[in-house]
């Protein structure tokens, strides 16, 4: 819903005008946004994101907005390919709807992709490199990763530590520091980011923090998480769980809050 709205600002501000954008408005002025992808109920709100990013990216074709609609048909993509396996006996038609807004979810990616293999926004060229095997995009990523454009995006220090994770633990971490770091008060990064802190944690014998992050995690709301092999580690050695309990809430609430400060000390 944020993302939306987000969507329905930037348009306002590009057309100058008072009346909100809405997907009626844009299916009427601009029907090839919409026609072509599925008819039925399925993927509503997905579909009217695409729906609505497209006409931005038409009326302003900013390289964010391309970046923007590209994550948007990837969402979308998602949610109607599974949809479009849904036979339908009696109403066929909607099976066809949903093909056809798989399909054009293809195309019209492949077509961004095309238009900008010879991009220079830093989210592209992670897709580029993490779609299309780009290696040539990845390099040029590398070489702006220490620009404000770059380490202030807690998305594309995201997508880096990614990147690293294959290769290098340290780097990995103080990535997905920062992005804590980049979060604003009141968002959720990305479960990952705690899931892979864990890991690497446990794997450098760094149990205490290994703990800290998977019961952060849980705090997040990720259920799947398995804290016995560290709770044994640090239990053995006669470490008490209750101070780190306190410390992963109060490194909770600091990300909840956007005050989450790196201790940088891997």
């Amino acid at each position: 819903m944020a993302l939306r709205q987000a969507l329905v600002l930037s348009a306002l501000l590009l057309t100058g005008c008072d009346e909100s954008l809405t997907l009626s408005r844009v299916c009427t002025e601009t029907p090839g946004f919409c026609t072509d992808l599925n008819k039925d109920s399925h993927c509503k709100e997905q579909r009217a994101n695409v729906a609505i990013a497209r006409y931005i990216e038409y009326k302003d074709p900013t390289d964010d907005n391309v970046y923007e609609l590209l994550k948007l048909f990837e969402t979308y993509n998602e949610c109607v390919s599974l949809a479009a396996k849904i036979e339908h006996i009696k109403l066929k038609d909607k099976t066809t709807s949903r093909v056809e807004g798989h399909l054009t979810s293809l195309k019209e990616m492949n077509r961004i992709y095309q238009d900008t293999v010879n991009t220079t926004h830093p989210g592209l060229l992670y897709y580029q490199w993490s779609r299309n095997n780009n290696q040539t995009a990845m390099n040029k990523l590398l070489q702006m990763q220490d620009s404000p454009k770059v380490t202030s995006d807690p998305e594309i220090q995201l997508f880096l530590a990614s990147y690293y994770a294959k290769f290098d633990d340290e780097k990995t971490i103080n990535l997905l520091y920062r992005v804590l770091e980049l979060n604003k008060e009141g968002d959720m990064p990305d479960l990952e980011v705690y899931t892979t802190l864990t890991s690497l944690f446990y794997k450098h014998k760094k149990y205490k923090h290994a703990y800290i992050f998977s019961k952060v995690a849980q705090l997040s709301g990720f259920e799947d998480i398995d804290l016995f092999p560290v709770t044994q580690q640090l239990t053995s050695s006669g470490q008490p769980l209750g101070p780190l309990d306190d410390l992963a809430s109060q490194t909770f609430a600091d990300i909840q809050a956007g005050s989450f400060v790196s201790p940088r000390e891997f």
